[in-house]
């Protein structure tokens, strides 16, 4: 196997039935998990880990590291076993919480609990995508920083998935932009073993999984045994050496290997074996049965030297560094700055400010406008859509495509670091909306970059599942989502969104803003960014909103806190609240001139972000909502669910309770209620004022 082979003797089979039977036993301790994989996985993994994965036990952050990720995430406990015995800092004490309360071994792996856990996984395909993300970064920021002589990113992404995983349609669409980006430092080891949670595999999984990689594009291998280490080790050697194609490696396996009555069974995929089982399972494999968690002490040795290993792979990585800043100081600095995931300097200086206009502009225009203004003081911000850029308008210009070098025309290839190829910074994702929210957050994870993704709004369905895992693992990711309400227009109600902004606003540590005009957009970039420790969603309309004059407003800067005070009663105490998102602002304020022309004394709070309104000291929040003044109403073109939180028992909310219609955006909008007239009109009625 190369310069991989080990230079001693290992215990091969030692090791790998210690990686078994910590799995075995947590599990069975915790009497809740999944010991099949491990079981059956356990001696690829083990080849890999030992052989092959380049990483730093001491120092889990080692920015060049290999990356690796358990993406069939029920199998945790194979991924807990690895890290324990190589040096990692999770104690064996850790291993027997296994699933508990408090516990840095949770039942699927999630990042930042246990050091060396590169991204949270268990929702099937996730891992997968997650996986693409990262090696897109590394492509990214090789072809960025490396210079000829100087690779300081040179490393690679290695997965494990199953059959689940292959299932399921995330991990199909990200398979499919890998295999077309030719992302050669990405290597995917499949354990087929041909079970899945209900039953065999056969019963609704027969494809030719290998024909299908083969078909987007992947180099592809298969082990027919895979308890042979040495095909194993050959097949990753083989991988490694392919450097314009992702790989994939089949290899056979067995789940629950050496179980006498559940190998080869669905009992063996969730859950414990039960005492007896595992006593036979053990006495079959030679292993003792008592103590349980039993970590031999050659094998122990053996593993152990991972620590060793990877303090001289990082010495001599940082050497490599420091002559490359001795060569390079400017891209030095740029990239250690990268790594910190902090925004450099001034980069808010280039922010626009956009001057009134009754006509004014669409908020994606504005978006649009924003992002191209800020891209050349932010090296680190890379992103694209779903196939949607010239709608939601976020296009890098001048910055290049992402793309896979070999079809590049030889006139755009540029220079080492140039705008085409790995080195551009717009991403073509596809209509791979689900695709795009697992790579994104790939590339969150692995760091440099500060990624973001575009589509229309209604889509975000498509990509929950990775905008959840986002929040879940505090990524900073940027979703643009544009065409955000029924004012959309004539696509109907298919495209226009109505539930939508309500779902996102329910996902923990989800930052969703919708701003009112232009300004307050420009506003709001400068706030998705800095908020470097989860995700955002940028919801963008489609048609022209008035560019509110701030000489006669409160300036856009409030946007920062989440809501702030528009328009206010010239004098005397508040007779009503209007408070408002989105396009519904501009209505709010001309709804306001109405009801003061009658007398009223009207506040007008634009209220675009609840989650940064809700982080203000409660004296600010009360001097924007006045306890005392019970009357207010909210208008947003989405659903009402969840206003009720402002506008109390005394308030009404103006919202959309069914689905769009296909018409010209301010037919449907008239339609629907959104006009200044029935905004007084429900104004007064919730006052008690006589209609005539």
């Amino acid at each position: 196997m190369t310069d991989h082979a080990t230079t001693d003797s290992a215990p091969d089979e030692l090791c790998i039935n210690t990686i078994r039977f910590l799995a075995v036993d947590a599990i069975q301790k915790a009497n809740s998990g999944h010991p099949g994989l491990p079981m059956g996985a356990a001696p690829m993994a083990y080849v890999l880990w030992d052989r092959f994965l380049r990483h730093n036990p001491a120092n889990p952050a080692w920015f060049d590291r290999d990356r690796f990720v358990l993406s069939a995430g029920h199998g945790s406990m194979l991924l807990y076993s690895l890290l324990h015995l190589t040096g990692y800092d999770l104690s064996l004490d850790e291993l027997q919480r296994f699933r508990q309360w408090g516990s840095r071994t949770p039942g699927h792996p999630e990042r930042g609990h246990a050091p060396g856990v590169e991204t949270t996984t268990g929702p099937l395909g996730q891992g997968v995508g997650n996986a693409v993300g990262m090696a897109m970064a590394e492509a990214h920021l090789a072809a960025r920083y490396n210079r000829p002589g100087h690779d300081i990113v040179s490393h690679y992404t290695y997965c494990l998935a199953g059959d689940g995983d292959l299932m399921e349609g995330v991990a199909a669409e990200a398979v499919s932009l890998a295999g077309h980006l030719g992302l050669g430092r990405l290597i995917c080891l499949y354990d087929d073993n041909r079970i899945s949670l209900a039953a065999a595999t056969d019963l609704a999984f027969t494809e030719d999984r290998g024909a299908r990689f083969a078909a987007c594009g992947w180099h592809v291998q298969t082990v027919a045994d895979g308890n042979n280490l040495a095909a194993v080790g050959e097949a990753l050697d083989r991988a490694r050496g392919e450097t314009a194609r992702p790989s994939l490696i089949l290899v056979r396996t067995h789940i629950g290997y050496g179980s006498p009555n559940r190998q080869d069974t669905f009992e063996a995929h969730g859950s414990p074996l039960g005492e007896a089982e595992v006593r036979l399972a053990k006495e079959r494999l030679g292993w003792p049965v008592e103590p349980v968690f039993y970590v031999p002490d050659e094998a122990l040795r053996h593993f152990r030297q991972a620590v060793a290993r990877g303090a001289t792979t990082e010495a001599a990585w940082n050497g490599r560094f420091a002559a490359y800043e001795r060569a390079f100081p400017a891209l030095a600095a740029e990239f250690r700055h990268a790594m910190t995931g902090r925004l450099p300097a001034g980069w808010d200086e280039a922010l626009p400010v956009f001057p009134a206009d009754q006509k004014g502009m669409a908020t994606r225009a504005a978006s649009g406008k924003v992002l191209n203004a800020l891209t050349p003081r932010l090296p680190a911000l890379v992103g694209g859509s779903a196939d949607l850029n010239p709608s939601t308008q976020t296009a890098l210009a001048g910055q290049g495509d992402f793309e896979n070098p070999a079809l590049i025309p030889a006139d755009r290839q540029g220079a080492v670091g140039g705008e085409w190829g790995y080195g551009g910074r717009n991403i073509h994702f596809g209509v791979r909306e689900h695709g795009m929210g697992a790579i994104l957050n790939g590339m969150a994870a692995h760091g440099g970059t500060i990624p973001f993704g575009a589509t229309f709004l209604t889509f975000a369905d498509y990509l929950r599942p990775s905008l959840r895992l986002a929040a879940l693992m505090g990524l900073h990711v940027i979703h643009v989502f544009t065409h955000d309400s029924i004012a959309l227009g004539e696509d109907g109600p298919t495209h226009q969104p109505v539930e939508h902004l309500a779902s996102l606003r329910v996902i923990p540590d989800l930052v969703v803003i919708r701003p009112a005009d232009a300004n307050e957009t420009s506003v709001a970039w400068q706030a998705s960014l800095e908020s470097l420790g989860r995700p955002v969603a940028l919801i963008l309309s489609r048609q022209n909103l008035p560019t509110l004059d701030r000489s006669r407003y409160a300036p856009a800067e409030g946007l920062r806190r989440g809501g702030y005070v528009l328009a206010d009663a010239e004098t005397g105490e508040l007779d009503l609240i209007l408070i408002a998102s989105g396009s519904e602002v501009a209505l709010a304020l001309a709804a306001r001139e109405r009801l003061a022309e009658a007398g009223l004394r009207v506040r007008v709070v634009s209220l675009p972000s609840w989650e940064l309104f809700d982080e203000q000291p409660r004296e600010y929040r009360d001097a924007v909502l006045p306890p005392g003044v019970a009357k207010r109403l909210a208008i947003e073109a989405g659903s009402p669910f969840g206003w009720e939180r402002y506008t109390g028992c005394g308030g009404g909310v103006m919202g959309v309770e069914r689905f769009g219609a296909s018409a010209p955006g301010d037919v449907v909008m008239r339609e629907y209620g959104f006009t200044v007239e029935n905004i007084c009109r429900r104004a007064r009625s919730l006052l008690g004022m006589d209609e005539g």
